[in-house]
């Protein structure tokens, strides 16, 4: 028998808030975190648009043997998920002795590669590198940290698959649960931020360059955008079964009841409609719901112009033209292997407090936007079912909904 599979804790460090509180007043006011790094002028981007997420202090939290193997990724995740397991009322000594999986999205750390490989540049001698630096190399920096910091005994694994990998760990997580064969999985995505992490993105031209004003720069489903604009940080969604939810005495924040998936199996980097098509009907017939029980949608949208459209005229054919639609990324940016994750926690953060974030930026439709209900201003309504999508590169697709848990 398939069992249910709810989330009972959500942590975030995001460039619009550290933590649950300041992004919900982030999300509700419209408050956008893109900046202009000035630094990224010097290094020779074409963009200097970012979304700015400061390194925290972990010191408080960590001794110098934990924080030694973090690089940016596993730092931002450790204060997601400090803040999701202490929602969930998980602590060290539970999770030492209840076995605990951690699927966590992460697609690079190439700001760790190249630190150390300009230590041996200039000191021409791999053994002065540092012991830290191999686990600040590898894509799998925020496993490794969380789960000997926690104490992790559960499926441990790194999913890379590009903008999409922090929904997928989501869903793999779910599926996990829900075939019995893990009981709780801590979730999430993180994106480093680092001036290395996204030069070769902004030599394709792929970012916006309207740097005037940053905070307009992000411009989802409007006619007039020209670009995304990178930003990072870290979410953790913490899933268990029911029963053990229950038996536990925690709070349940909603329940995951679809997840969809494809590959476009076409071009390397261009979306095309049938991919999207394919994942967003896959999560309402394995959710069993019909689409007009969707109230919300947090779209993909990253304010390209191909990218939006696509994924417009996608919602419009499965879900109609009612649904209201936003897309957090016109405040966030672009948070690439963190935002399916993130764009879940402010999804779940709007449902428990009957409001839709706006899709800030949005003046002008185009051909496509103006076929669907994308909400310009943060609007109060009831949210009892969400779908939140998830496209990256290389084709890979994704789509969750979530529903309020009732009983």
């Amino acid at each position: 028998m398939e069992r249910r599979v709810v989330i009972t804790g959500v942590g975030l460090y995001s460039c619009i808030g550290n933590g649950k509180d300041e992004v919900l007043d982030a999300l509700r006011s419209g408050r956008s975190g893109i900046i202009y790094d000035e630094q990224r002028k010097e290094f020779g981007y074409r963009s200097c648009l970012t979304g700015m997420v400061e390194d925290p202090n972990l010191k408080p939290f960590l001794s110098r043997r934990e924080r030694i193997g973090m690089h940016q990724p596993a730092m931002y995740a450790f204060m997601s998920t400090k803040e999701a397991l202490e929602q969930a009322k998980l602590d060290v000594d539970f999770l030492d002795k209840n076995e605990t999986g951690i699927i966590f999205g992460n697609d690079s750390t190439a700001g760790a590669v190249i630190n150390t490989i300009d230590k041996v540049r200039e000191r021409k001698d791999t053994t002065l590198i540092g012991s830290g630096d191999i686990f600040q190399n590898m894509n799998c920096t925020v496993n490794m940290s969380l789960s000997t910091i926690y104490k992790l005994k559960g499926i441990n694994i790194t999913l890379s698959a590009a903008c999409a990998s922090g929904s997928h760990s989501i869903g793999m997580g779910y599926l996990m649960i829900k075939q019995g064969l893990q009981e709780r999985v801590v979730c999430g995505g993180a994106q480093e931020i680092n001036k290395y992490a996204m030069s070769s993105f902004d030599g394709l031209g792929t970012f916006s360059i309207l740097q005037d004003e940053p905070t307009k720069a992000s411009r989802p489903f409007d006619a007039g955008r020209d670009g995304l604009v990178p930003s990072g940080g870290a979410a953790t969604i913490i899933i268990e079964s029911l029963e053990s939810a229950e038996q536990r005495g925690a709070e349940i924040l909603g329940e995951v009841i679809g997840y969809g998936f494809s590959s476009n199996g076409e071009h390397i980097s261009n979306p095309n409609f049938d991919g999207q098509f394919r994942s967003l009907n896959m999560a309402l017939s394995q959710a069993g719901i019909q689409s007009n029980q969707i109230d919300y949608v947090n779209a993909h949208a990253t304010s390209t112009p191909v990218g939006d459209s696509m994924e417009a005229q996608a919602i419009h054919s499965v879900l109609g033209d009612q649904v209201p639609v936003s897309s957090t990324k016109s405040m966030t940016g672009h948070e690439c292997w963190m935002a399916g994750a993130s764009e879940v926690a402010y999804s779940l953060l709007m449902m428990q407090n009957n409001f839709v974030a706006p899709n800030i930026n949005f003046e002008t439709p185009d051909e496509d936007s103006a076929k669907i209900n994308i909400v310009p201003e943060m609007m109060e309504k009831k949210i009892d079912c969400f779908l939140s999508n998830s496209f990256g590169f290389g084709g890979t697709n994704s789509s969750l909904i979530v529903k309020k848990f009732v009983k």
